[in-house]
């Protein structure tokens, strides 16, 4: 097992069971579990299905019936008449091990413990589960091993949060967007342990995706180009060249492994897609000969088209300077025409929030603002379900409420494709059968 200090660290301090219910039908150490829905969107299907019944069998759909036909008035019955239920969503960026303020003075990893950054992720992660994300793409930590203990504690029972690919380390150049490097943690100080995927060469760079491999990564993030806030550069300033990339991309893909990358600028996002990579994020500068490419290739993109927003609101609120302010307006806007482009072009848009930088309470909130700039309610939906899982190629398990899936499933009051941000304030969440948020009054 790794991380053993890690895990018996948390193991006898912070792990959580599901939540305790007052109805106690509603719930099985089994995951079995029998729901009847008022409503159904099944995360494929472009229709909505009324009243079905959903019955899970040691965690996984055993069978969806529309007339409750063999369900057994003695077993665990969850009755969501009024509610519409969804698959478990899937958030394709998120970093589990960090807050949204932790951006605004980098010291604070020099002073935290491992303790700390476990503590942090089991936190985000309890939180990150009951907003309705069954499934997660941590997509890179300074510190990646206590995503990885997380994972273990969460897969085992010992812990409560989503399941979690992990991507390990940043890939990055020194100083780079990825690099904790900053005037008030200069690179002396910085702590060995953040900066294990720091490289300048090609070879380096594929040594770097080899040990994170090694290391448990289930896929690999690369810093392509700068970050809006990053230290000493312009926003999207290309960072890893063409040949960085291509390098980690042939080690991942040769392991069966998917590359995202993060990327602002066009040059950054042409290098990246000729380079191979599977997923772009951000993507705030691309041009439409980069959308093209993009198409072209079929790379998903993992647009964060919210968050902008409450950087903008909460940088005002604690003073930003007003060049980053300048900065952060002016990319989220980019990335929102960029986003219209690309879905008004038939580009897979995988639902990714940046959660980290956005806090993980506020998981769902970036559903509006994607149908505001033109998306339909269900394909936005659809981003966070099946399109997600496909791309990720986990669509036997999950991202559709479908026989043989886990028995993930979320509801809400009312009707999402409606009103989308009722999905902001999500009421039941179930995950392998096991009911971990319920109303009060259910």
């Amino acid at each position: 097992m790794r991380y053993l200090p890690l895990l018996i660290f948390i193991v006898g301090c912070t792990a959580r069971e599901p939540v305790e219910l007052s109805a106690a039908p509603y719930t099985s150490d089994s995951g079995n579990l029998f729901i009847k829905c008022g409503a159904l969107i099944d995360g494929v299907s472009e229709s909505v299905a009324t009243e079905t019944w959903i019955a899970i069998e040691a965690g996984r759909i055993a069978e969806r019936t529309y007339a409750g036909n063999g369900i057994d008035p003695s077993a665990a019955i969850l009755d969501l008449s009024d509610y519409t239920c969804l698959p478990g969503l899937i958030n394709t960026h998120v970093h589990l091990a960090t807050y949204p303020e932790d951006a605004l003075d980098y010291s604070v990893y020099e002073r935290r413990t491992d303790a700390d950054h476990l503590r942090i992720t089991l936190e985000n992660a309890e939180i990150t589960l009951k907003t309705g994300f069954t499934t997660v793409r941590n997509v890179g930590e300074f510190f990646p091993e206590p995503i990885y203990a997380g994972q273990e504690l969460i897969n085992a029972g010992e812990a409560v949060g989503p399941r979690i690919f992990a991507a390990g380390p940043y890939l990055t150049i020194p100083g780079g967007g990825g690099d904790l490097i900053t005037p008030e943690l200069p690179v002396e100080r910085i702590p060995p342990a953040a900066r294990q995927g720091v490289a300048t060469t090609p070879d380096e760079f594929a040594d770097r995706a080899r040990k994170a491999i090694e290391n448990g990564a289930d896929h690999l993030k690369v810093i392509a180009s700068g970050a809006v806030f990053s230290f000493g550069s312009d926003p999207g300033a290309p960072e890893m060249t063409e040949d960085d990339i291509r390098a980690v991309v042939e080690v991942a893909h040769a392991a069966g492994l998917q590359v995202t990358a993060h990327v602002h600028s066009a040059q950054s996002g042409k290098d990246a897609v000729r380079a191979g990579v599977d997923s772009i994020e951000h993507a705030s500068l691309l041009d439409d000969e980069a959308l093209r490419m993009v198409a072209d290739a079929g790379v998903a993109l993992s647009m964060d088209v919210y968050n902008g927003t409450y950087t903008d609101t909460i940088g005002r609120e604690q003073g930003y300077p007003e060049n980053y302010l300048r900065r952060n307006y002016d990319t989220t806007e980019a990335q929102r025409v960029v986003f219209e482009k690309a879905y008004a072009a038939g580009i897979t848009i995988l639902y990714g929030t940046d959660a980290g930088v956005l806090p993980h309470t506020m998981g769902g909130w970036q559903f509006g603002i994607m149908v505001d700039r033109g998306m339909s309610p269900m394909d936005a939906i659809f981003s966070a379900t099946s399109w997600a899982a496909d791309h990720m190629n986990i669509s036997d398990d999950v991202g559709a409420i479908e026989v043989g899936r886990y028995g993930d499933l979320i509801a809400v009051k009312g009707n999402p494709l409606d009103d989308i941000t009722v999905l902001q304030d999500v009421d039941v969440v179930i995950k392998g059968g096991l009911v971990f948020k319920l109303p009060p009054d259910l």
